[in-house]
């Protein structure tokens, strides 16, 4: 039974817009899938909350809102709170649906684990909303949800797989204010933007496209850069608080003793800090009015310090994604902070255009092959790290897969994300290799002669997994490559005979 409800009255014009649009398009429409897009910085986190609220007062059905971050699943239980929803957390060590809370905010992995041993009944869930929806973790997730409303939210509707467009997961997109319009009407602050040409040659792309941390370390840790990057830093920022992006642990590291060394107050971030350490040093952060923080991947969502001033792309990225979300981080308006710095080190301005620049939305959406190509993409000069240890004949040997190939680097980056233990890429990898061997091989000999063969592609696999660790040694390195055959052998042994009953 639909109740009437009232509106929230806490929002910024734009925002009222959108929320009304949205949700006349749910009383609409039975079978809604709708992609939401507005900048960062924006609010979108307050837009999906408030539609939430609306929904549950109007139709009285759950909701549940996917993150893949813990700290976008703790920001939006906080954002909920504030604007009246009763909301439960559904961490992975307590919590599935209870009596009395109508609306979830669930990590995906988590929630699927939940689904896959039938603690959750999907069928109660009436509208789905997905956070940063241009992650491709969700997508296996809303089968499970047939019957619910479906909203994705993202400030790029451009998926981070190009294999995977957005437009196949969801019907319409509707776009909010732009970047150029925010900037206009005082919401975000405006860029001042400082490009350094640099050569990119030396980077490698992975198979998914973006330049791996391996060829970004050599080139960004090199003594040149690391000067180029003080030098940019002493032109444009000195004395301004400031954050650093870096493509790896390795770079971040250099990074610091390079500040360090001249004076400069620094610390390093990455996803191998503990929480503990993680809350002092963006305490010391916010307190601190000239700090500069290096870090990795990790602050890119989910973080949020308007007094940042400037910000340093010290890596280049070919995801546009990535690029909106490094910048978004210093593009907080403050009564004391009306524009920011932006210092590109990666020519990613020259790549994507300027930050500001308003980008057809609508186009991309729908046209994500040619958005694609104009990008050039994977683009920037870089060179391809496809070829390693699959030989011409060694891919002859197993005609009936697809796929051989398995990108180490973009795996362990999803890891990170979804806050799984590395060492399930590990897993992940021997269980497709193991795939390969069974539907290759008439019998169980055959098919372990195959795991043998593919020794030159799991020496090469576990480089790139080492590298990823950045601080692994040899001797781990050498004993995981004979872990990885006998772990490989031993997976086909015990579903060998599985597969072929099947």
């Amino acid at each position: 039974m639909k109740k009437d409800i009232q509106p929230n009255q806490n929002f910024y014009e734009y925002q009222q817009k959108d929320i009304q649009t949205i949700f006349e398009q749910m009383e609409n429409t039975s079978n809604l899938k709708l992609l939401y897009q507005l900048p960062t910085g924006g609010g979108k986190t307050v837009v999906f909350s408030e539609i939430a609220r609306r929904f549950i007062e109007r139709f009285g059905r759950k909701t549940i809102i996917l993150t893949h971050r813990k700290e976008l699943s703790t920001q939006t239980s906080t954002t909920l709170k504030k604007i009246g929803v009763k909301n439960c957390v559904i961490k992975p060590s307590s919590g599935n649906f209870m009596k009395g809370c109508d609306c979830y905010v669930a990590m995906v992995e988590t929630l699927r684990n939940r689904i896959k041993s039938k603690k959750i009944k999907t069928q109660d869930v009436g509208l789905v909303i997905v956070d940063e929806a241009h992650h491709n973790s969700f997508r296996k997730l809303l089968k499970h949800f047939k019957n619910a409303f479906v909203i994705g939210v993202t400030a790029t509707p451009f998926s981070s797989d190009i294999a995977k467009p957005m437009n196949r997961y969801y019907k319409t997109l509707l776009t909010g204010q732009n970047i150029t319009d925010l900037i206009a009407e005082g919401f975000l602050a405006k860029p001042k933007t400082h490009v350094y040409d640099v050569e990119l040659n030396s980077l490698k792309t992975g198979i998914h496209g973006d330049y791996t941390v391996s060829s970004s370390n050599e080139l960004y840790g090199s003594a040149a850069m690391q000067d180029l990057l003080l030098q940019a830093y002493t032109e444009n920022s000195k004395g301004k608080k400031t954050l650093i992006f870096n493509n790896g642990i390795e770079t971040s590291q250099k990074v610091f003793e390079t500040f360090m060394a001249a004076g400069i107050p620094i610390r390093h971030l990455d996803n191998k800090t503990s929480d503990e350490q993680r809350k002092e040093i963006l305490k010391w952060f916010r307190k601190t009015k000239d700090a500069v923080l290096t870090s990795v991947s990790i602050l890119t969502t989910g973080f949020d310090e308007p007094t940042v001033q400037t910000i340093m792309l010290n890596r280049a990225t070919t995801s546009i994604t990535l690029y909106h979300q490094m910048i978004g981080r210093g593009a907080r308006r403050l009564a004391s902070k009306k524009t920011f710095s932006i210092i590109d080190l990666g020519n990613n301005v020259q790549r994507f255009g300027p930050w500001e620049q308003p980008v057809d939305w609508k186009f991309v959406f729908e046209h994500p092959d040619t958005f694609a190509k104009q990008l050039q993409y994977p683009s920037g000069g870089g060179t391809s790290v496809l070829s390693h240890g699959f030989s011409a004949e060694l891919r002859a040997q197993f005609p009936n897969t697809l796929e051989v190939t398995f990108d180490i680097e973009q795996h362990y980056q999803e890891a990170v994300d979804l806050d799984k233990k590395p060492k399930t890429v590990i897993q992940e990898s021997i269980r497709q290799q193991a795939k390969m061997c069974m539907e290759n091989a008439h019998t169980l000999s055959e098919a372990i002669a195959l795991a043998e063969a593919l020794q030159p592609e799991i020496d090469w696999r576990v480089k790139q997994y080492v590298k990823c660790l950045e601080n692994a040694s040899k001797n781990y390195k050498q004993w995981l490559m004979e872990d990885y055959q006998n772990r490989l052998k031993g997976l086909i042994i015990k579903l060998y005979p599985k597969v072929k009953a099947a």
